[in-house]
């Protein structure tokens, strides 16, 4: 198919939600997406995948494991992730797996967790992070902070300043959600401390929040030569969805991607050779606009404010 019409048809299907999110996205994608990883790819290379207990964040593991990666499981509960640990294990004898337990919420214990594990992993080719809640009512983290915004923003943007030095030459690849395309950028009530609380507008206020931060990752750490990108899986059967909106689930049930599908641009990120730049946002292995229309496009003054309102509330300029 030539390029323009492909770019034509994904661009429609992309329009379309029902078309581009779901299982017919990667279905019918499939023919005219970039090249599969090279096999062994990552022979000797570290990676680190935060949410990795279960859905998109273990699929992502089983995606790297078998291109030759020793894979780092983060996740806040020892037992799922010993569970996931068997589950690869039992796929892939032969894979490289670590598991590690850490609430990315918590600012303190993503300090210990760093400190520790830039010791033992010196040099890291990547870090996923895919870690993610969707909280019924207003609650915190340890340090006070709601607790979306600590989960998916806060955690992951110390994280990753802490581990900068290890990813010299590396990745880092957010995941993030379509439901950004529907908030704006939240700079006036960023904690949700205002009005009723939806875990649901949380949620999609925290993925933009990502979006952005991804982008402003990318220009901090040019110099280190880290590059830094976002995806969004589109709708995947993973706990988050059925567990969190059980009434999408059911309605969409059938169209649902596979907890694979909706990984495979993460596990793409992570290993291609191919040459993507930094500062991407990446549905499908295609980059993608971060909106959908011109308004609602963040100022370079909103996004200078979110960035000190981050690094006040961290304590990490990445600098």
């Amino acid at each position: 198919m030539a390029t323009s019409l492909t770019a034509a048809v994904d661009w429609a299907m992309d329009k379309s939600l029902v078309l581009g999110y779901t299982r017919l996205g990667p279905r019918l994608r499939r023919s005219w997406w970039p090249s599969d990883p090279r096999p062994g790819c990552l022979a000797g290379r570290h990676v680190l995948v935060t949410g990795a207990s279960g859905g998109l964040g273990l699929a992502t593991a089983a995606g790297l494991a078998p291109l030759g990666a020793t894979v780092h499981l983060l996740g806040r509960s020892a037992d799922r992730l010993a569970q996931a640990e068997q589950t690869l294990l039992e796929r892939m004898p032969s894979a490289r797996v670590e598991t590690v337990v850490c609430d990315v919420s918590d600012l303190d214990a993503v300090r210990e967790f760093a400190t520790s594990f830039a010791a033992r992993v010196p040099r890291l080719h990547a870090v996923v992070h895919n870690a993610g809640v969707l909280p019924p009512e207003r609650r915190t983290s340890p340090q006070g902070h709601e607790l979306t915004l600590a989960t998916h923003v806060l955690g992951p943007h110390l994280m990753t300043g802490l581990l900068a030095d290890t990813l010299g030459g590396g990745r880092v690849v957010v995941v993030t959600s379509g439901g950004a395309y529907s908030q704006k950028l939240a700079l006036d009530d960023p904690e949700y401390l205002e009005g009723d609380y939806s875990g649901v507008t949380a949620y999609a206020r925290t993925k933009r929040m990502q979006i952005v931060l991804a982008e402003l990752w990318a220009d901090h750490l040019r110099s280190r030569d880290v590059s830094v990108h976002s995806m969004h899986p589109g709708w995947a059967d993973t706990p988050g969805v059925t567990d969190s909106l059980p009434g999408f689930a059911t309605v969409m049930g059938p169209l649902l991607r596979s907890p694979a599908e909706g990984a495979d641009t993460v596990t793409w990120l992570v290993a291609t050779d191919d040459r993507l730049g930094t500062g991407g946002f990446w549905h499908d292995r295609r980059r993608r606009p971060t909106h959908y229309a011109p308004v609602g496009v963040e100022t370079e003054d909103q996004r200078q404010r979110f960035w000190d309102f981050v690094v006040e509330a961290t304590g990490e300029s990445l600098g």
